[in-house]
């Protein structure tokens, strides 16, 4: 087991779901973006570090049919399913690191709340990215959220890249274009503020 898995096992197994910072009783910004991202409820839809967050939750309310939920610590995942009970059949649980993961089938919307900015090594970012492009249909769309420049630079005793759009967007490429993007000042169980920003992207479709 690696050190990263460790780690988030470990989070998962020691804190409630309430208990982290990262945590949303509801996912707004998150939800709004999917939705203009895709509007066919038979859209494949993949959620990176989605571990126990509670947007696999509203996708289903939403009608979405094809989602998959993917976390490096199966504890995460384990509290999402039971939380939904029998309706966690009908989604495809993932356990894998992002940075070596190897998707079987491609998505059309890549959402990512506060996972991408604890990769602080250009190694594991261009992993991730590998991973992405695989992923990602041309036309499919892409939706990250990380801590805005003025956000913190730590976050579960990790220290984290912070992200503006147009640094996603270099590290995306240019086969990824800007859509749109939203800030968020996201309260923290605990009362405190964590600026946030929302970018998403377009695959540009092959000629």
């Amino acid at each position: 087991m690696s050190l990263r898995t460790m780690h988030w096992q470990n989070v998962y197994a020691s804190k409630g779901e309430a208990e982290v910072s990262w945590f949303q009783d509801t996912p707004a910004i998150s939800r709004d973006m999917i939705r203009a991202a895709e509007s066919n409820h038979d859209a494949a839809i993949i959620d990176i570090g989605g571990g126990a967050s509670r947007l696999v939750d509203v996708l289903l309310q939403d009608g979405y049919r094809d989602i998959a939920v993917l976390d490096i610590s199966a504890n995460a995942l384990d509290v999402a399913k039971r939380r939904i009970g029998p309706a966690a059949s009908t989604v495809d649980w993932i356990v894998a690191d992002a940075t070596t993961w190897q998707p079987a089938k491609t998505y059309n919307v890549w959402h990512d709340r506060a996972a991408f900015h604890f990769l602080t090594d250009p190694r594991d970012r261009a992993a991730y990215v590998e991973r992405l492009r695989s992923a990602v249909a041309p036309g499919g769309q892409v939706i990250i959220a990380t801590f805005a420049l003025d956000g913190p630079e730590k976050c579960s005793g990790l220290p984290v890249q912070r992200h503006d759009s147009a640094s996603l967007a270099a590290e995306l490429g240019p086969e990824f274009e800007p859509v749109e993007t939203r800030s968020e000042a996201h309260h923290t169980p605990w009362g405190s503020i964590q600026a946030f920003q929302f970018s998403r992207f377009r695959r540009r479709s092959q000629r």
